[in-house]
């Protein structure tokens, strides 16, 4: 919106000449976003104690849990609302990969807030069944990749880091491909929001490295010297990843050990959905799954638990996800989050080698 308004003032006010520039607009949508979260997340947090949007503790997980019962989740609306809000203010709302992404990120919002809303509100432990997330999840991710697919600035290849000649041909394919990266992004990242703020770290690391990558694949020389995949318009992606991080970050203030509010479904959901779309929009989808190894990691655990305790009775981990795996082996809950963060770090400097090792 200030591209639109402001821009246009600097034939007479020409320092206003600086919001053509994709850099200083992620700069602005990023402590527009920081700053919000941090500002407007008290009132907020009041909102949901008044609403008594209280966590549900399991019964069968670490102990020190318990003491968290009643702490008030859903806190991913602010997460959204800082998001959509520093977007809309500060990128190129003729950019389609923009809506795309910042669309489909409140559609899987949608599905998490009715998950969450059925739990707390409603004392349906289960809130929404697999089913009928997975359902409402796929549909959201079919056509955001069917619009991606036909607007064609995206060509439906597979490209392989470290690979530049390699890559795979995916016609059509590219829609279901697409759809699975973008769901399996959003439950992995869902699966990783057990412990206060080890989602978030991740999420903030892997903004970063995706803003990184965006942005270099959308300016036709620096792709062209890096060779990766140009993609038109993609570069206005950066402005869009500089609010998930910023948002992340505002929310970490409230959000770091001990909570004071949780994501709920309604954050970890679209967060990973926001992740997983501008993956395939760049064409990093298997980068993905190297800067968001945690995420790859809990998910990973997960599947690996349930094949094993139906294969042969017996369980590989004390309990999956696999951060609660390491609490119940003594780690205090701290520890499992700050190390699991040192380790994003890593894969998003691992990642960002990438670039030039190719």
């Amino acid at each position: 919106m200030l591209l639109y308004l402001l821009y246009p003032l600097h034939v007479s006010v020409g320092f206003l000449n600086v919001f053509k520039y994709i850099t200083f607009r992620a700069f602005g949508a990023s402590i527009t976003a920081v700053l919000l979260s941090i500002l407007v997340g008290p009132a907020y947090i009041r909102f949901l104690q008044k609403m008594q949007m209280g966590q549900v503790v399991r019964s069968d997980g670490p102990q020190s849990h318990l003491s968290k019962k009643g702490t008030p989740t859903m806190g991913g609306g602010l997460i959204l609302l800082s998001i959509c809000f520093s977007t809309l203010m500060w990128a190129d709302l003729g950019n389609k990969n923009i809506w795309i992404s910042i669309i489909t990120t409140v559609l899987f919002g949608v599905v998490g807030y009715i998950d969450d809303y059925r739990k707390v509100v409603k004392k349906n432990p289960k809130g929404l069944s697999a089913r009928q997330k997975l359902i409402g999840q796929t549909v959201i991710a079919l056509v955001a990749s069917y619009l991606i697919y036909v607007l064609r600035d995206t060509p439906p290849v597979l490209k392989f880091p470290f690979l530049k000649d390699i890559s795979l041909q995916l016609g059509p394919f590219f829609v279901i491909f697409s759809t699975l990266v973008i769901v399996g992004a959003s439950n992995a990242v869902n699966l990783t929001d057990g412990l206060d703020g080890l989602a978030v770290g991740p999420t903030i690391t892997t903004s970063v490295t995706f803003l990184i990558l965006a942005y270099c694949a959308g300016h036709v020389k620096i792709a062209e010297y890096l060779q990766i995949p140009h993609i038109p318009d993609a570069g206005e992606l950066a402005v869009f990843l500089a609010t998930v991080a910023s948002s992340c970050l505002g929310f970490l203030w409230f959000n770091t050990y001990p909570a004071q509010v949780f994501m709920g479904d309604v954050g970890s959901l679209s967060l990973g959905a926001a992740l997983g779309v501008v993956a395939v929009i760049t064409k990093n989808e298997i980068i993905l799954a190297i800067c968001g190894g945690i995420f790859v990691l809990e998910a990973s655990s997960v599947m690996i638990q349930v094949a094993s305790f139906k294969m042969t009775g017996k369980r590989v981990f004390k309990m999956a996800p696999i951060h609660h795996h390491f609490e119940l082996k003594g780690w205090a809950e701290p520890k499992v989050i700050v190390r699991f963060w040192i380790l994003s770090v890593l894969l998003a400097l691992i990642t960002l080698s990438t670039l030039k090792l190719r």
